[in-house]
């Protein structure tokens, strides 16, 4: 599958999570909506000053007027304005009824004791905002699917709102595979010949922290068809979605696509992707399984361009195209055509355009190709190498990530 065609098949087959749970406002950061919201007043509630001055009747004043009180936010006056009389006013607070201009205070040429003296001008607005300037009652705030964030709690608090319905967060369990892991932790002399730290895992979970799920570390599958099973099974019962990284290929001890085969249904399991070639997706019982590959940047490609977009489908929300921005290479870039690539670049911006150069040799197991790298180079099926200078899209990871 190309890629397309495997993000297309993903969210066709993977329904939103529809149990609802209620949620104080104050620890909704990162919750999908599982409701419209509607302004339940409007905003501001009354006729407000948008600026310091004084609150006249335009029209009906002289050059010097009496103060005969002020008006401070939450503290309004009280009564209304008469002939030859101001109140001075302050941002925010409400306008007394018969006010219809706020006399800005720069504009004030002289005062002494109750009486004000205004430099004669024509003022460009009345500098009062409305009734429902901001949002007017019955209208909408939110809506389902929105992922809350501290912008949209903001209106949601502005508007009274302090409990939201959201959708449950999506439960995601992670695990590693291969006998020649250790976790990060284990003293360098203790590994034996043949062994590495397991960084996928670690990767993974981090990669998925930004998204509105529940992430749980399900740790190390061995390389034995037996226990995979039982591994995948028993997860399979207490999750929404499962991630596995390894044991996808062809070799002998790869056994996460089989056991998804006899345990569930495999969808696909091999991508026209470079990296991420071996990736496998299926089902277990009601439980989503992701079979990633092994080789580290193979595992990050895959996390970012299927996964991520998969389980926000997953949570109820909608994970926007990633961002393609037009760079020049500033290197040649090898490429054999038949797969889409990914490659790691660093990008740069200078009078207004872009420039990338890649992170040097891009084997799909060297993950020190990402220490540099601020984007994705992405590199058409068709295309061959590619001269410094030509034109490609880029995917800054910023965007991947968040």
């Amino acid at each position: 599958m190309d890629l397309e065609e495997a993000l297309a098949s993903l969210k066709a087959q993977l329904l939103p999570i529809s149990e609802v749970e209620h949620c104080a406002l104050q620890h909704s950061r990162g919750r999908v909506l599982a409701k419209p919201v509607t302004a339940q007043l409007s905003l501001p509630p009354f006729r407000a000053s948008a600026m310091d001055g004084y609150a006249i009747q335009a029209g009906k004043h002289d050059q010097i007027l009496n103060v005969i009180g002020e008006s401070l936010a939450g503290h309004p006056f009280q009564g209304d304005i008469g002939p030859g009389e101001c109140v001075r006013i302050f941002t925010g607070a409400l306008v007394p009824a018969n006010a219809d201009q706020i006399i800005l205070q720069e504009e004030v040429s002289a005062r002494e004791g109750r009486q004000v003296r205004f430099n004669v001008h024509s003022p460009s607005e009345s500098y009062i905002r409305p009734i429902g300037n901001d949002l007017k009652v019955g209208s909408q705030i939110a809506a389902q699917g929105d992922v809350l964030n501290p912008f949209l709690m903001g209106s949601l608090a502005s508007a009274g709102v302090s409990v939201v319905e959201v959708f449950r967060k999506p439960v995601i369990g992670v695990f590693s595979s291969g006998d020649e892991l250790r976790d990060p932790g284990v003293a360098v002399e203790d590994l034996l010949a043949g062994q590495i730290y397991d960084s996928n895992r670690l990767t993974v979970m981090q990669l998925l922290a930004t998204l509105p799920v529940e992430v749980r570390d399900l740790g190390r599958l061995a390389d034995d068809a037996g226990a995979v099973s039982e591994a995948l099974a028993n997860g399979a019962l207490d999750c929404d979605a499962m991630i596995t990284s390894g044991g996808v290929s062809v070799g002998d001890a790869d056994y996460i696509s089989e056991t998804i085969e006899k345990l569930g249904t495999l969808a696909f399991w091999r991508l026209n992707l470079k990296p991420g070639k071996p990736m496998a997706f299926g089902k277990i019982g009601n439980c989503w399984i992701f079979g990633l590959p092994g080789n580290p940047v193979s595992t990050i490609v895959t996390a970012l361009l299927l996964v991520r977009p998969a389980l926000a489908t997953l949570a109820g929300t909608v994970a926007d195209a990633p961002l393609r921005i037009k760079a020049k290479l500033t290197t040649p870039l090898q490429h054999q055509p038949g797969r889409r690539e990914y490659q790691r670049g660093t990008f740069t911006q200078h009078a207004g355009e872009f420039a990338v150069s890649h992170t040097g040799d891009q084997g799909s197991n060297r993950l020190s190709t990402f220490h540099a790298a601020n984007c994705l180079i992405e590199v058409d099926k068709e295309t061959g190498d590619l001269n410094s200078g030509h034109w490609v899209n880029i995917l800054p990871l910023t965007y991947l990530i968040n």
